[in-house]
């Protein structure tokens, strides 16, 4: 069975499972073979990490297709767990939402969530959020749905509203997503327990996403009360962006104050740790493997 294959039949299997999946989100490749090696179920590509690693510039709609699309392909090379999609509201029309489907699919990704903002669209716990007439995402789920090539190719429904609208709302519209056919439904930024467990009740047998960001609207909730209200998936989307910017400020205002990097020896990866996450060991076997001295054989 090929990678890609392997990647979503592997997370389909999970997400209608009976163990929550916990999947972080990557700011690049490197971080993703990391969060590999240290547990993660399944990594996430998205937009608040893309726009941040890549541009140094805020999740507001900056990080085009292209970019999206690059930076998951790169995410996707680099592990061997499934990695999960944020597609936004699809980049366009339901011409380029059937694109998108056909791009992220070929790559390998397991699946995308596509939401209902307006765009340009913004991180889900920013303020000033604005969203599209609910059948604006009931026809780009309905496309989407079409358009893939394989079952497993899961599709996930994403809402803004209930920071607009309120819950109920979200709560309705996120219903009538579902309906049109998508596999798994996200309602992003409740702002309490009542309305975690209220999502639950909503959908009691669908799978349902949890977005765990630190500082953001949603209390900070721990993975084993996440399966128990009720959710399948719970994502850690800054986490890892935020200590990589953490542990770099604090690096170079060490440096800044001694001169040397040497104080912050004990906080970083050794040369042969860091050597081992990027495959040195293997690319010189790979290039061992073709000396002259060994191609001969096959002159």
């Amino acid at each position: 069975m090929r990678k890609n294959e392997l990647m979503r039949e592997t997370f389909k299997k999970a997400v209608f499972g009976d163990q929550i999946i916990r999947m972080v989100v990557a700011p690049d490749a490197l971080a993703a073979k990391i969060a590999e090696e240290n547990g993660a179920d399944a990594v996430f590509a998205a937009g608040y990490a893309t726009s941040a690693s890549t541009l140094a510039m805020p999740d507001r709609g900056i990080a085009d297709f292209g970019m999206m699309l690059e930076r998951c392909r790169e995410i996707i090379n680099a592990v061997n767990i499934p990695v999960f999609a944020d597609a936004d509201t699809g980049y366009g029309d339901l011409e380029n939402v059937k694109r998108t489907v056909r791009s992220y699919e070929m790559i390998g990704a397991a699946g995308i969530f596509l939401e209902d903002q307006k765009w340009p669209k913004r991180c889900g716990h920013m303020a000033g959020k604005s969203v599209e007439a609910p059948e604006v995402l009931e026809a780009k789920i309905a496309t989407a749905v079409a358009t893939r090539q394989h079952d497993d190719f899961l599709i996930m429904s994403r809402t803004d509203a209930r920071a607009v609208y309120g819950l109920d709302d979200a709560i309705a519209r996120s219903h009538r997503y579902q309906d049109a056919g998508a596999d798994m439904v996200f309602i992003e930024a409740p702002r309490n327990r009542e309305e975690l467990v209220s999502i639950h009740e909503a959908f009691p047998t669908t799978p349902l996403m949890a977005n765990m960001i630190e500082g953001g609207a949603t209390p900070l909730t721990q993975t084993a009360d996440l399966q128990r209200l009720g959710f399948r998936i719970v994502v850690y989307p800054t986490a890892m962006t935020y200590a990589q910017t953490y542990a770099n400020e604090a690096l170079l205002q060490s440096l800044q104050e001694t001169g040397t990097t040497q104080k912050f020896e004990d906080r970083m990866v050794t040369f042969s740790r860091f050597n081992h996450f990027v495959g040195l060991d293997e690319v010189n076997a790979r290039e061992q493997c073709y000396t002259p001295e060994k191609m001969k054989q096959y002159l």
